[in-house]
């Protein structure tokens, strides 16, 4: 084996390594998720996005379609099995509207895949061919899955705040993108140069509004928890003040209690 050869075999399993911790990122989120019973203003389109990506890159990985590109079977494989369960999840905890909308995309992405894995198959004859076929559709849906994100951006900028756009999924991105940049750039790929060069820089926009407006987002959730705190204690001498009454005003208070 060439130092050619090795060196694209480390960073694949680099890029393996950190694809892995770009799955797994979205985890506190819905751990969040899970305790308050709802995904509240978070958004299924970078999970949907991320799932059929998956899909076709496996596909894209399989020896009949593009030989020796195990690696990328093995974590977008992986990739598939954690984004079904964070879209399960999603569609437990969201409203009936949300959840009918992502299972019908979830359900349209499968069939468009296993069609396309159909007739690539048994009509295309060549890995050449076969790889040029569907590493064009894999270009497409990984700058898709790179750019899901710029709704939450729009968000972010129209609120000034990135509580909804969570920061460890950018920065895995953002690692994952130079990865496997560099793997195909060891031996050149253009199937996988292209999706992951862009999304490099999709991530580092997310990365730089982050940045942005890091600050806004944590005064805006101090002035959150303190409106909160401020009605709470209302409430509490709201509901103190015709007990002191009912116990300090004499038996026409007592009374009035009684009554209601």
């Amino acid at each position: 084996m060439s130092s050619a050869e090795v060196a694209r075999t480390a960073v694949g399993i680099l890029g393996n390594i950190i694809a892995l911790f770009l799955f797994l990122s979205p985890v506190p989120t819905f751990i969040s998720i899970w305790k308050k019973g709802s995904v509240e203003q978070y958004s299924p389109v970078p999970y949907l996005a991320t799932f059929i990506n998956c899909m076709v890159w496996v596909l894209y990985g399989l020896p009949m379609v593009h030989p020796h590109s195990t690696l990328v079977v093995t974590i977008n494989g992986t990739g598939f099995v954690i984004e079904l369960v964070y879209l399960i999840l999603f569609i437990v905890f969201s409203n009936r509207g949300n959840r009918l909308r992502v299972i019908m995309i979830a359900l349209v992405e499968i069939i468009f895949v296993a069609i396309v894995a159909l007739l690539t198959l048994t009509m295309v004859h060549t890995t050449q061919r076969r790889s040029m076929i569907v590493g064009t559709i894999c270009i497409l849906f990984n700058i898709m899955m790179y750019a899901s994100p710029l709704s939450v951006m729009k968000l972010v900028i129209r609120t000034k705040s990135v509580e909804y756009m969570p920061f460890f999924l950018s920065l895995a991105a953002f690692g994952n993108g130079i990865a496997w940049t560099t793997y195909a750039l060891i031996r050149f790929d253009l199937f996988i140069t292209v999706p992951n060069g862009l999304g490099t820089l999709f991530a580092a926009a997310q990365l730089t509004l982050y940045a942005m407006f890091y600050k806004s987002t944590k005064r805006q959730l101090a002035e959150r928890k303190q409106g909160k705190v401020e009605v709470d204690l209302a409430q509490v001498v709201v509901t103190a003040e015709p007990m002191d009454k009912a116990q300090n005003g004499g038996g026409g208070g007592v009374h009035e209690v009684r009554r209601t």
